[in-house]
């Protein structure tokens, strides 16, 4: 990919473009390869450089996620969270999302490549994090009612 994009004349800025930021998302209709497609159209226009960032799960991040998992549904160690953070350990060091972006007149045009893995694991992070705020905010709510 680095070779692909550096044979095509662009200069790799490393960084990650934030949702917050208005762009366009490509569409590559299930193209593995779609990806060659944008950076083809990022020298079409001209851009003098392609964003690349990279998401590698570490294993310290699997570890915190199960551990939260399992305290979230202590003592059910057969809890789909918790199973499904056990399972993700076979992915501890591999790459699981790639993001490109170009600008062109003003906008940011992002390309996503991500692992089905890389997904869950999102999602499974996310579901985590609900739980959380559910219980720290329940949790205020029995502190607002003390006072």
């Amino acid at each position: 990919m680095v070779a692909f994009i550096e044979g095509h004349g662009l200069h790799r800025l490393p960084g990650y473009v934030t949702e917050d930021i208005p762009s366009v998302l490509w569409e590559g209709r299930g193209d593995p390869d779609s990806w060659k497609d944008f950076v083809e159209m990022a020298k079409h226009v001209g851009a003098p450089f392609a964003t690349f960032s990279e998401m590698t799960l570490d294993r310290e991040e699997i570890d915190a996620l199960i551990e939260e998992a399992g305290e979230m549904n202590f003592p059910d160690e057969e809890a789909s969270e918790l199973v499904e953070a056990k399972w993700l350990r076979k992915y501890a060091g591999m790459l699981g999302y790639i993001q490109l972006g170009f600008i062109y007149q003003g906008i940011v045009f992002l390309h996503e490549t991500t692992t089905e893995w890389y997904e869950r694991y999102q999602s499974l992070l996310e579901n985590i994090e609900s739980f959380h705020d559910i219980v720290i905010d329940d949790t205020q709510s029995h502190d607002d009612e003390d006072e």
